[in-house]
């Protein structure tokens, strides 16, 4: 993982330098998701990779995949990457461009599992928190996952809070072991 993020950080540079430059963060942001997307297909990452394909071969196909979505400055992206070999490295290069975007608005995606549904007034008040703590704008967005039993689980890049009854459970299963 460290790698392939080593690998892909110039490129997610260079596309957001781009991106800055041209006044088209979001733009770049839908390209990039919509490319990371088709190449973690496994069956288009079989092609991306396929030893019996030519870079140019490879790159129309992904390019032929996404068809007229993709700007042109996407395209020869796609193209670049191909001909160094590293159309693999998408969906790092979009993980890594939405970080730098991210920073540069100042702001955070947070993911809360909860055992059970937030309410509004749960998520404006777990919102307002963590603007609060993190100094920054958050996003927040929520999934159900009944074997928490209760509490949260908060993810907000490298942060986490493990609030879950479940954790909470396991931490004390350790504690008594130990």
């Amino acid at each position: 993982m460290a790698e392939l993020t080593t690998l892909a950080r110039p490129y997610a540079k260079a596309v957001f330098a781009e991106a800055q430059e041209k006044n088209a963060l979001d733009a770049w942001s839908g390209d990039l998701a919509l490319l990371a997307a088709y190449a973690a297909n496994d069956e288009m990452a079989s092609l991306l990779v396929h030893p019996s394909l030519t870079a140019d071969q490879q790159a129309e196909a992904l390019k032929d995949v996404c068809g007229d979505k993709l700007t042109d400055t996407a395209k020869n992206l796609v193209a670049v990457l191909a001909e160094n070999k590293r159309l693999t490295l998408l969906p790092e290069i979009a993980v890594l461009f939405e970080e730098l975007k991210s920073q540069l608005e100042n702001t955070v995606e947070v993911d809360v599992t909860t055992a059970f549904r937030l309410t509004k007034e749960q998520s404006e008040a777990l919102k307002k928190a963590l603007t609060a703590k993190l100094n920054c704008e958050v996003r927040i967005s929520s999934k159900v996952d009944k074997s928490l039993i209760g509490g949260a689980i908060i993810r907000a890049g490298d942060l986490v809070i493990d609030g879950s009854l479940t954790g909470k459970l396991s931490k004390l299963a350790e504690a008594m072991k130990s």
